[in-house]
């Protein structure tokens, strides 16, 4: 089959629906399809066309961002051009102008359209009126032109405001992650140091774009918890906080009015080949996140347990009935610091590297067992 996928970004730019486009369209093409990915030219230093993995990457030039979506003068031409060529369309929720102009292109030229819809689209203060202006208007065409919408989680169909009354056509297909990247490996004493870990006391991990639209995960819940850690009789934990972004100084501006500086490392942007290394060195990963309409998933917690780390994280995270279910860690109650340092006290003596986390990795949650399930779905559309 033509794929033709329409992320408003991708790789090297940094996101979850970034790194779902890239990790489940290498899968696609090593199944036998070709996968076209047309998306902004985010980065200075990106090609405008190039092959990653064998997916051919087209980058459009961009005028600037409106609510985090990169605005293409050139998309709307060029995606009715590349439908003209394709079996299927495939774009993605929350991504207003990419999304919407694929689904136009896809009724002018009677492709079917397969939309994943990863998360509701939601603003703070005046960006939310606009959000539900569109949630209202656009969303609705796009979402009634869709042949197929994918969520990652069954739960998403009940949560969201906006799935209801199409949900004839919704369909699960789950988030993979790339097991033979995300594996159990031996670290050293240098890279634990090096990446701001303590050789002397538990280690937590956190990782997140740290922009105002991924404040829904929680970090100032955790930065909290951390200062209440600090109070309690015994070693404190050292917490690293993996991703950069905007509000960086703002979150290193927290944790010194809490005290806690002493004991969290901003590391910034953790390249991929030390982020295996990270996850392998974390006693445990904390993902505190806030919010299900916003919290899609969290695929950054399937890649710890594929490493064989535990993870704490709350129940809003898509994975959180498996966490319990196969004791791969604890779910601290949402928005509350002091559940969540307790959480963290009784997990950490029982943060022994968890084969089971990997193994059901492997069996349920693989990129592969993914797209063989995504294929089925384009084949019966076509």
């Amino acid at each position: 089959m033509k794929i033709l996928q329409t992320p408003v970004r991708f790789p090297p730019y940094i996101g979850g629906v970034e790194s779902y486009t890239h990790d489940m369209s290498k899968e696609l093409v090593e199944l036998g399809n070709e996968v076209t990915v047309l998306c902004a030219k985010a980065k200075e230093e990106s090609a405008y066309e190039e092959t990653i993995d064998g997916v051919d990457v087209k980058r459009l030039d961009d005028i600037g961002k409106v609510a985090q979506t990169n605005i293409m003068p050139q998309f709307p031409i060029s995606v009715l051009q590349h439908a003209r060529q394709a079996d299927i369309i495939h774009t993605h929720i929350p991504t207003p102008w990419t999304a919407d102009f694929s689904a136009l292109a896809a009724k002018i030229t009677g492709t079917p359209l397969v939309v994943t819809y990863h998360n509701d689209i939601v603003g703070n203060g005046s960006i939310d009126h606009v959000a539900s202006a569109y949630n209202h208007t656009a969303l609705r065409f796009t979402l009634a032109a869709a042949d197929k919408i994918l969520i990652t989680q069954p739960d998403y169909l009940e949560s969201s405001d906006h799935l209801h009354r199409y949900a004839e056509k919704v369909e699960v297909n789950s988030n993979g992650v790339d097991v033979d990247t995300f594996r159990p490996i031996d670290v050293d004493d240098k890279d634990v140091e090096r990446l701001g870990f303590s050789n002397e006391s538990p280690n937590l991990f956190f990782l997140s774009v740290l922009d105002d639209v991924h404040e829904y995960k929680g970090l100032d819940v955790l930065l909290e918890a951390m200062s209440l850690l600090v109070e309690r009789d015994g070693t404190t934990p050292r917490l690293v906080v993996g991703g950069g972004g905007e509000l960086k100084p703002e979150y290193e501006s927290l944790a010194s009015e809490l005290g806690v500086s002493e004991f969290v490392h901003f590391t910034g942007y953790i390249p991929d080949e030390d982020l295996v290394t990270a996850y392998n060195i974390a006693d445990l990963f904390v993902l505190p996140s806030l919010s299900s309409d916003q919290e899609g998933f969290g695929l950054v917690v399937l890649e710890a347990l594929a490493c064989g780390t535990p993870v704490v994280t709350t129940e809003v995270v898509g994975v959180s009935d498996q966490i319990v279910d196969h004791d791969l860690g604890s779910l601290a109650q949402v928005g509350d610091p002091e559940s969540l340092a307790e959480t963290i006290i009784t997990e950490l003596p029982h943060s022994n590297k968890q084969i089971r986390g990997r193994e059901l990795c492997k069996s349920q949650y693989s990129w592969k067992s993914s797209a063989n399930e995504l294929t089925h779905i384009y084949q019966r559309l076509i």
